[in-house]
């Protein structure tokens, strides 16, 4: 893959952070965008840079420097820096990043707690709005199409939504256990999977949630928090009920159901299809190319171009720190009478 006319214009941009969703996602949804010059990637294992020499290398990039650390990155020269790092590493990699100009996007969550989000307290107006935060799915065709039904009352009003988000299995792989046992001494699921979920529902109603009860559940002996959480939350027109689900053997489905006097919206979790059963009108099926993964990441990109271009953050640090709070009030709430509620 060589670059075009236009991606050697464009705004030149690094990569931080070469684990699963930095090199599976975000690298080809850069080398993709025809508005983001890909420069450089960095990482601290010299393992994960041979991998992704390879690839550069086996796409024709070979003008793309692999480097070890953002000290380095940012040394090269670029105008934006994409952070796919653990969130306990991003908030300071994040302030460093923008105190020196440029802008950001980072992956979510922003921190792994609301303390740990202070960090970025010392970042003036200008850098906080040059901080956009990778809430990924949001910028999916299914959200608008959900978004245009609850706005326009199709679905009647109030709502009753059921959020079942279920990832991370445990599957025997030595590596992927100590990674998911490793993430799971910085947070719940909730904390991890929240950031999503509750950005998509303040998107879709319009505001915050009020959390209303919360429980959680430790399957295993040994695990540094609850694998199993969730809650009971209000939304403007909306009861919810949130559910999240880590590290047992066989997961449930996936899934957001939307139900009120109107009909019924289903949203399936892993590849976003949407089926729309209103009131005395035929079921609808609406499913959207390319893949979740590859139309999600190049419309974040295109948003990330956007920003450079002197657009603004979408979505938002402040985004980002707000899902983060309702994230870690639901941990704590359901945590607060001991770990099985």
């Amino acid at each position: 893959m060589t670059e075009s006319a236009a991606q050697r214009a464009a705004p030149r941009v690094a990569l931080v952070g070469l684990g699963a969703i930095g090199s599976t996602a975000h690298l080809p949804a850069l080398l993709r965008s025809s508005r983001l010059r890909l420069v450089a990637v960095a990482d601290p294992s010299p393992e994960r840079r041979a991998v992704i020499g390879t690839e550069l290398a086996r796409a024709g990039r070979d003008d793309v420097a692999i480097l070890d650390d953002l000290e380095a990155v940012l040394a090269a020269g670029v105008d934006g820096v994409v952070l796919a790092t653990p969130p306990w590493v991003t908030p300071d990699l994040a302030v460093r990043a923008a105190q020196a100009g440029i802008a950001v996007l980072a992956e979510k969550p922003v921190a792994p707690s609301i303390e740990d989000a202070d960090r970025y307290r010392v970042l003036d107006a200008d850098q906080r709005a040059r901080i956009q935060i990778g809430l990924t799915y949001r910028h999916d065709p299914a959200l608008d199409k959900l978004r245009t039904l609850i706005k326009d009352g199709a679905l009647g009003r109030p709502l009753l939504v059921r959020a079942s988000i279920y990832d991370e299995p445990a599957d025997g792989d030595p590596a992927h256990d100590r990674l998911i046992t490793e993430t799971l001494k910085h947070g719940s699921p909730v904390i991890h999977e929240g950031a999503h979920v509750f950005d998509w529902l303040t998107s879709l109603f319009g505001g915050p949630g009020e959390i209303d009860d919360a429980w959680a559940l430790t399957t295993r002996p040994g695990l540094a928090a609850p694998n199993l959480i969730g809650g009971r939350l209000t939304y403007p027109g909306a009861t919810v009920l949130v559910e999240f689900g880590w590290y047992t053997p066989i997961l449930p489905g996936c899934v957001l159901i939307f139900v009120g006097d109107g009909g019924l919206a289903t949203l399936d979790g892993g590849s976003f299809g949407l089926t729309v059963e209103l009131a005395g009108r035929p079921l609808q099926r609406y499913e959207f190319q390319p893949d979740r993964a590859t139309r999600c990441f190049d419309r974040q990109a295109v948003r990330f171009a956007d920003l450079l271009a002197g657009g603004r953050a979408e979505p938002s640090l402040d985004d980002g720190i707000a899902a983060l709070i309702t994230s870690q009030r639901l941990q704590q709430l359901a945590t607060s009478a001991g770990t099985n509620r």
